[in-house]
């Protein structure tokens, strides 16, 4: 039995509860309190309500630019994670004792079973992928849930205690956050979000809270390569010195984790080294999935054979829309990378390819630094082909690294209005031979709702091509 759960159904009943947020997550989340009895007020700035939501009966919608009146007679406030939790309004709340939490917080401090959580800037989605392919592989029950899966909060009636629930966080999720993962990793750390958060500084800091609340025996997950690690290992050890440090590279051999050698995966432990397989072994290319592998290797050690991880490793050949191939025209091969929402993810599957490419890029602005990009775009894209709010930013970073350095490297840069267009033009110019990729190093939302919608539209696109 739940006892936790159990306790918090019967304290729901009859509680009023704001909603934040009527997206995908919360939906379910709405119909689940509703049925435990709670009194549902549901907050969103658009003014279309969804049919599942049309169906529940005393629910009091607040819609529009004035949605977020009466907060202070709440007892509780569901956050959307697209919703920044310093709003004056909630903020205010908060002080009258109304208690600011989420769909993933719930289910954190409801759940039976043990709990894996990854979050990263990059890599964090084909990480937690291969998380559960490892321990699925192994015969475990696996609940996918976060940013990818299912919003599980609905679902946790049906979780045993014996099952693993793997989940993808985002820094928006993690910000208010007050419990940790059993196990939880950080793939990386760059600049991302800064459209949302305050500062670079509390994008860092909602990383950590990923690990600040680990119990004892619980595991954190670091990246030897990233420059964040030291300080945050230190942090770890404050918080939590009888929790357990795992680490993995792709540079050097690490004392505990997944590490690289001689094109070949091992893992270090109590100063044993066990050999896995050959990199060859992929489907995936680029060092950055062999970074996301090592990273699911270090997260799943103990749980699972390495005759499991092998097998997974073999045959995994990628998440959708991270540099998804999508079929071969005339010779010219196209890939679907929606997913690369950062410079460095785009600049990670850039390197990927042994030859210069046709790269279409450009969408939503987070605020964040693209000079980063000029160095590699010129080393790894013959034509760049630029759509949306970002543009300015990419061109001009090209531009910038060929004057600074007086580089001889010659780039085509073209830009459109359309995702159709840029398709249509990059089709006029490649060859038999040629590579062409979406990989935006943007957000989606300057014309699509999310990165899923637009990689969608780009294979719709491409298919469409003779």
């Amino acid at each position: 039995m739940n006892t936790k759960l159990e306790e918090f159904k019967s304290n729901i009943n009859g509680k009023k509860v704001a909603v934040l947020g009527l997206g995908i997550s919360n939906i379910p989340a709405i119909e689940y309190l509703h049925r435990l009895g709670a009194i549902i007020y549901a907050h969103d700035i658009k003014t279309q309500i969804d049919e599942r939501l049309k169906k529940l009966n005393n629910i009091t919608f607040m819609l529009g630019e004035d949605n977020l009146k009466n907060l202070n007679d709440m007892d509780y406030i569901l956050r959307s994670p697209g919703i920044q939790p310093f709003i004056k309004e909630i903020e205010d709340a908060q002080k009258s004792g109304v208690v600011l939490t989420s769909e993933i917080e719930l289910f954190m401090e409801l759940c039976p079973c043990k709990i894996i959580g990854i979050t990263g800037s990059d890599g964090k989605t084909t990480t937690t992928t291969i998380v559960s392919k490892f321990l699925e592989k192994a015969g475990y029950k696996v609940w996918l849930g976060g940013n990818i899966g299912i919003p599980l909060f609905a679902e946790i009636d049906n979780i045993k205690k014996d099952d693993i629930a793997v989940l993808e966080l985002s820094s928006f999720q993690l910000m208010t956050m007050k419990q940790s993962p059993n196990i939880s990793a950080i793939t990386n750390i760059s600049p991302n979000h800064l459209n949302y958060h305050r500062s670079y500084e509390e994008y860092i800091s909602a990383k950590t809270k990923i690990f600040l609340f680990e119990k004892e025996n619980d595991i954190v997950v670091f990246n030897e390569d990233d420059m964040y690690t030291k300080k945050n290992e230190q942090l770890a050890k404050i918080t939590n010195k009888n929790g357990i440090i795992r680490k993995f590279s792709i540079k050097e051999k690490v004392e505990n984790g997944a590490y690289c050698k001689n094109n070949k995966f091992y893992y270090s432990e109590d100063g044993k080294d066990i050999e896995i397989c050959p990199i060859s072994y992929m489907k995936l290319i680029g060092m950055h999935n062999v970074a996301d592998i090592c990273t699911a290797i270090t997260v799943v050690w103990g749980l699972v054979k390495v005759e499991n991880i092998v097998e997974v490793i073999k045959e995994f050949s990628g998440v959708e829309h991270r540099m998804e191939f999508i079929k071969e025209i005339n010779g010219v091969k196209w890939y679907n990378d929606s997913i690369a929402s950062t410079p460095t993810r785009t600049m990670a599957g850039l390197k990927a390819f042994d030859k210069k490419i046709i790269l279409i890029a450009g969408g939503y602005d987070k605020h964040i630094d693209y000079d980063v990009m000029g160095e590699c775009i010129l080393e790894k894209v013959k034509s760049l082909i630029l759509v949306g709010d970002t543009s300015d930013k990419i061109e001009n970073a090209v531009k910038k690294e060929l004057n600074n350095n007086n580089n001889n490297e010659k780039i085509d840069i073209k830009r459109f209005d359309n995702l159709k267009s840029c398709v249509e033009y990059a089709n006029s110019i490649a060859k038999s031979g040629d590579i062409v990729a979406m990989s935006p190093a943007s957000a989606s939302f300057d014309m699509y709702k999310n990165f899923e919608e637009r990689g969608n539209l780009f294979k719709k696109l491409v298919n469409a091509l003779n």
